[in-house]
């Protein structure tokens, strides 16, 4: 079941939504923003209930 998140882009500061699977666990990966196309690198941390605990979106570059 994918859960959503709101955050902002590091590069052009637009917020928008991105999509992420509890049933993964953990991650660390890159996704272009929707807006300015630039690619983000998020780091992505779920608690023991599935819901996440900590989003970090910084600057693939």
């Amino acid at each position: 079941m994918l859960e959503f998140v709101h955050m902002a882009c590091p590069y052009c500061g637009e917020d928008f939504e991105a999509a992420v699977d509890p049933g993964n666990g953990d991650a660390e990966y890159i996704e272009d923003c929707p807006v300015c196309c630039r690619p983000i690198q998020m780091l992505l941390r779920f608690s023991d209930d599935g819901t996440v605990s900590a989003l970090k979106a910084s600057r693939g570059d």
